[in-house]
């Protein structure tokens, strides 16, 4: 699979809220890690899979857009990095959550993730959640 592909089909993902269609994307022992909210790093794609079906299926969020802002490829041919805008609505209340994924993709699959989000809209997700 492309850089391109994974960055589209993890976008899918993420609006589906798919945890299958999302650790799919993965290779067997890959990492994903949030080094901003507290949240455990996932180890390895059955735990991604896992890690994710609770928590999206926790969420009263409904994702309405995934909008990529940016693609950055760098030196290193094995990474890039994602800007993107989530849109979601929780309890009839737009929010937008702005992210940047940093992604090390080997052999067309994600061997280890960075997922920053923005912990302030976060937040308000979780504010209107009750």
């Amino acid at each position: 699979m492309s850089i391109e592909e994974i960055v589209t089909g993890y976008h899918a993902a993420m609006l589906h809220k798919s945890a299958d269609e999302l650790a799919d994307l993965y290779a067997e022992d890959g990492l994903h890690e949030f080094p901003f909210g507290g949240l455990p790093a996932y180890k390895g794609r059955e735990e991604i899979r896992a890690g994710y079906r609770a928590s999206w299926g926790a969420t009263p969020a409904e994702v309405r857009e995934v909008r990529r802002v940016a693609l950055h490829r760098t030196t290193d041919p094995e990474i890039v990095v994602v800007e993107q805008n989530t849109f979601v609505t929780v309890a009839d209340h737009p929010i937008t959550v702005p992210g940047l994924l940093v992604l090390r993709i080997r052999n067309g699959e994600i061997i280890h993730t960075r997922d920053y989000m923005d912990t302030s809209a976060i937040s308000q997700v979780r504010a209107a959640a009750g």
